[in-house]
Formats: structure tokens, sequence, C-alpha cells
């Protein structure tokens, strides 16, 4: 089975119910970026975004 990386908006910020889920990390942290620069006005670098917020499920 292959690994998902998922990005649960809601456990960052309460009023947020995003969600991210994809098999592929590229897609999910280009999705994760272009959100949280979109909806919270806050610019992540990819890094910060696989360290702080993507899981792997």
């Amino acid at each position: 089975m292959a690994s998902a990386h998922k990005l649960d908006c809601e456990a960052a910020a309460s009023d947020c119910r995003f969600i991210i889920q994809s098999e592929n990390e590229e897609e999910a942290v280009e999705l994760a970026k272009n959100h949280m620069k979109e909806v919270h006005g806050r610019d992540y670098t990819d890094e910060e975004l696989r360290e702080e917020h993507l899981q792997v499920v």
C-alpha cells in the first residue's frame, strides 16, 4: 500500500476544515502552499510544510 501525504489545516487553524491528501508528495506540498497563501495569507517554504504540517499516512 502506498503512503499518502496529508495536510489537515484544522490542526493548525481550528476554523479551517481544508484537508489535502495525495500519494504524490510534490503535489501535496504545492496544494498546501497555495492554500496557505491564498486562504491564510502565509508563505511557507516546501521544507517548512514538510516538517511542520505534512503527515505521512
